[in-house]
């Protein structure tokens, strides 16, 4: 099944460091982020773990579960997790998802649905494309989808400034311009009428082109 933005994200049961979960109902009525790693003890997806474990508090500001997934047992997780600390200095407070059989990784489309092997004896390389981030709704549709190459580190500020900017255009008729920041202009879909805009943003707005409508960010 090839998933697209808008898509529900599809629903499983796994083993997690936090026991069995049934994804749709972990996520419950919050926002989640789903990111995944091709291999346990491996540097970049260390640092990338410790540093999630660091971010938590401003997903939980957002109502947002965060949950990681691995290509490799559970077990190997919870030992993982005492390196990512030592080495990172923050500790995993997260589930992270075991996915031995591949189940999950081919069901969000990061290996071929056609893949019949376990995690036994495959490396990082073989599970390269298990490098996705996906931030889901609380009406579990698929909000975004990034794919990383192995050696590039990502870059979880991004993932926290598009959740912001996809939480403001979920409860607004804006739409946020490039680079944009928390607290930014923001821009009036075109969607939205000059008559409707009046009475949405009494304060008025600045009109680069009729559909390039700038204004303050609504809180």
């Amino acid at each position: 099944m090839l998933l697209r933005i808008n898509d529900e994200a599809p629903d499983f049961k796994a083993k997690t460091t936090q026991g069995e979960i049934g994804f749709h109902e972990w996520i419950g009525d919050s926002w989640a982020i789903l990111f995944s790693h091709p291999k346990d003890f491996t540097p970049v997806w260390t640092t990338e773990l410790g540093y999630m474990a660091k971010l938590e508090p401003e997903f939980e500001k957002r109502n947002c579960k965060i949950i990681g997934l691995s290509v490799d047992p559970v077990e190997d997780h919870a030992k993982w997790a005492k390196d990512i600390e030592e080495t990172q200095g923050y500790a995993v407070g997260f589930p992270m998802i075991g996915d031995h059989d591949l189940a999950i990784a081919k069901l969000y489309n990061m290996l071929p649905a056609d893949e019949t092997s376990t995690c036994d004896g495959r490396t990082a390389a073989t599970n390269a494309t298990v490098r996705s981030v996906f931030i889901i709704g609380p009406d579990k549709k698929i909000n975004l989808m990034m794919t990383y190459p192995m050696t590039s580190g990502r870059n979880f500020d991004e993932i926290l400034r598009v959740l912001d900017s996809i939480q403001l255009t979920t409860r607004h008729k804006v739409a946020t311009p490039v680079n944009w920041n928390n607290g930014d202009d923001v821009i009036i879909v075109p969607s939205v009428s000059d008559d409707e805009a009046k009475e949405m943003f009494p304060d008025g707005w600045e009109a680069q082109r009729p559909y390039l409508r700038m204004v303050k960010q609504p809180n």
